[in-house]
């Protein structure tokens, strides 16, 4: 028997909540999927505190569908749309000035013990790059490296939320700084070192202090890779780290559409300038799969990313489809790639594809 969206529907009504109902009458079911023998749903609580009390609940949902006839494989997600529980009262986050900074550019900035820096960046904001990031992180991970997560993006960090850490960093004599970890990936970001309302308003000299100190002060450990997240556009982090550190290469993300490839174009002419090599192009929100009916459109137009990876000789890493899933998953704090559906196996094969280059 083949199994559809109503019949998963009609299934999940015979669970019964807790605290009354069942997934669909309380309206908790997301991005339902059926692929086949395939089953990949999100279940959304009201608060990330009702989320992290749901585990059971996603088990039983989860174990409900995969009796039914027909069924190979289910993915069943946890995600709040209620925003994060704060940090209690007197928990401040720690001020960025431990142990002081180091003076800007005094000398290379090499973590000890990471063999490879690779950054991502983007010509542009609103492309995807963090997302690209941190599930390019936790896909590594998941093959069997060991990765960090280095969030640059100062002025706007994102991986805290996306990697569902938020959390204060210690520093057991005042300078060094312990990271945090989350779905195997070592992390440090300013999101850790001020409130996430706090505004970062620095020039040059305090910015470059700040990336100095999170790559040379952070007890990053033995890693195969660290993974920057670069802030968007061409300045003053993204020639730092380039300039100061040695990078192995670079990971260049746009979307498909004409004024998207032509920021992508100052970051790659960015990276050269830097003498820093781009190992590849990655695009994103390629192509939308309306869930419903099937239907594929191009929002931000077709193969652009490719064509220009074509024209200039650079590798083409793939393209990620517009994907409903991965937003839920990145605001709830478990990166798509963390599970099992086809997004986390989009994920993979690029993990795949840069450890089988040799890159990572």
């Amino acid at each position: 028997m083949t199994q559809t969206r109503e019949t998963i529907l009609e299934a999940l009504r015979s669970l019964s909540l807790p605290d009354g109902g069942d997934p669909v009458s309380r309206d908790m079911v997301r991005a339902l999927k059926v692929e086949g023998g395939k089953i990949s749903f999100v279940l959304e609580a009201e608060s990330p505190d009702m989320a992290r009390k749901m585990e059971p609940v996603r088990l039983a949902c989860e174990g409900l569908v995969r009796k039914l006839a027909g069924v190979e494989q289910v993915s069943v997600a946890l995600t709040a749309h209620g925003p994060a529980a704060k940090a209690p009262p007197g928990a401040a986050p720690p001020n960025l000035k431990i142990g002081g900074h180091p003076t800007p550019q005094a000398g290379p900035m090499n973590p000890v013990g990471v063999k490879r820096i690779i950054a991502v960046g983007s010509g542009k904001g609103g492309v995807g790059k963090s997302t690209v990031a941190s599930n390019l992180a936790v896909a590594l991970a998941r093959a069997g490296k060991k990765v960090g997560l280095l969030d640059a993006d100062i002025y706007g960090p994102s991986q805290p939320r996306m990697m569902g850490v938020n959390k204060r960093p210690a520093s057991p004599d005042g300078k060094t700084i312990i990271p945090l970890h989350g779905h195997g990936v070592t992390l440090m970001s300013i999101g850790f070192m001020l409130p996430e309302e706090k505004a970062v308003v620095w020039r040059g000299p305090m910015l470059m202090g700040a990336l100095q100190q999170m790559l040379t002060q952070v007890e990053w450990g033995e890693l195969d890779v660290l993974i920057v997240d670069l802030p968007p556009g061409t300045g003053d982090v993204a020639m730092t780290l380039c300039q100061r550190s040695d990078v192995s290469g670079a990971i260049v993300v746009s979307t498909p559409q004409d004024v998207a490839l032509l920021d992508a174009r100052k970051a790659l002419n960015m990276f050269e300038l830097l003498k820093t090599p781009v190992l590849g192009l990655i695009e994103n929100m390629g192509v939308y799969h309306c869930p419903k009916c099937g239907h594929e459109a191009h929002i931000f137009g077709q193969d652009g990313v490719k064509a220009e990876a074509e024209k200039l000789g650079l590798p083409f890493l793939g393209s990620l489809p517009i994907d409903l899933d991965t937003r839920l998953a990145g605001d709830a704090g478990t990166p798509i790639a963390a599970g099992d559906g086809p997004m986390a196996q989009a994920y993979g094969a690029l993990a795949a594809r840069l450890i089988a280059g040799g890159l990572v």
